[in-house]
């Protein structure tokens, strides 16, 4: 039961990792080597100064929607880990973590909905730069992040309290 409970809580911390990574990291679109866009900014690396100008990204209702989204996956996560802590303790022998499994789907859902308003809106987020760029990495990692959550969701379910 150790296993299975520290296999759990390892997948859980992966997960909300690669949320963190992917909602707070600059690399959701790649327009060059030396510029990126993300959920909150515009960077491009300035060689004279060795450092990243950044300035502010698309005011479009669609991308606060996707920024939203990230956030709340990233929220209903932590929210379902510390649920998880919390039930582990004082949750009767026998109980089903129904609660932590239902918020671990509510962020896989965020994640999912966030990254495919993504990807069928960015051209209008970066308009006419579009065509220059590529996806980057972490709007992979959110795609990572969502079957993975799916699946430990669907695992809190499942899952019984043992002594």
């Amino acid at each position: 039961m150790s296993l299975l409970l520290f296999g759990v809580s390892a997948l859980h911390i992966i997960i909300l990792v690669l949320l963190l990574v992917a909602t707070l990291d600059k690399s959701w679109w790649i327009l060059s080597e030396d510029e990126t866009l993300n959920l909150w900014y515009d960077c491009l690396y300035d060689n004279n100064t060795d450092a990243w100008l950044c300035s502010t990204v698309s005011d479009n209702d669609w991308f606060h929607a996707v920024q939203a989204l990230m956030v709340i996956s990233v929220l209903f996560s932590s929210f379902s880990f510390i649920l998880f802590m919390w039930q582990l303790y004082t949750m009767a022998r026998g109980g089903l973590f129904y609660a932590t499994g239902l918020f671990q789907i509510f962020a896989s859902l965020s994640v999912f909905t966030g990254a495919v308003i993504y990807a069928s809106h960015v051209s209008e987020f970066h308009t006419g730069r579009q065509k220059d760029g590529y996806f980057g990495y972490c709007f992979v990692l959110a795609w990572v992040a969502f079957p993975l959550s799916m699946i430990s969701g669907i695992m809190y379910i499942h899952l019984r309290k043992r002594e």
